[in-house]
């Protein structure tokens, strides 16, 4: 196996992904895809009071893409959506303990995804005012 500096929370986030799965009817629902490299996100959340309150991801594409997902779900789970809207790429990389600098772009659809499912989320919730 070729080592491409995979941090060991990378590679624990990779073969045990956290939050996998779809949320039937979600409060907010995301979907980002990199057509360069051919990853794609989608994430899906439960929201109460403002409060994400359960979080699901499918990823397709590299162990780093997956784990990124993983990773911004945990992070996102139990927040106000105003405070899981700030959360950055930066934010992912570094709770992973850094990512290869060609991989960084995966950690940015992780955090666009949720950012998309929040917006979605928000954009509902003005329509039923």
């Amino acid at each position: 196996m070729v080592d491409v500096g995979y941090s060991k929370k990378v590679m624990e986030h990779f073969m045990n992904p956290r939050n996998v799965g779809v949320i039937e009817h979600p409060d907010g629902y995301g979907k980002v895809g990199n057509p360069v490299c051919g990853d794609v996100m989608e994430i899906f959340i439960k929201v109460k009071d403002d409060v994400i309150t359960d979080i699901k991801f499918r990823t397709f594409g590299c162990g780093s893409a997956i784990a990124t997902s993983s990773m911004v779900t945990e992070l996102a789970k139990g927040k106000h959506v105003d405070e899981a809207m700030k959360l950055t790429r930066g934010d992912v990389a570094s709770e992973l303990d850094g990512l290869p600098p060609q991989k960084m772009h995966c950690s940015n659809l992780a955090a666009d995804a949720l950012h998309e499912a929040i917006k979605d989320y928000k954009a509902k919730k003005q329509k039923k005012k």
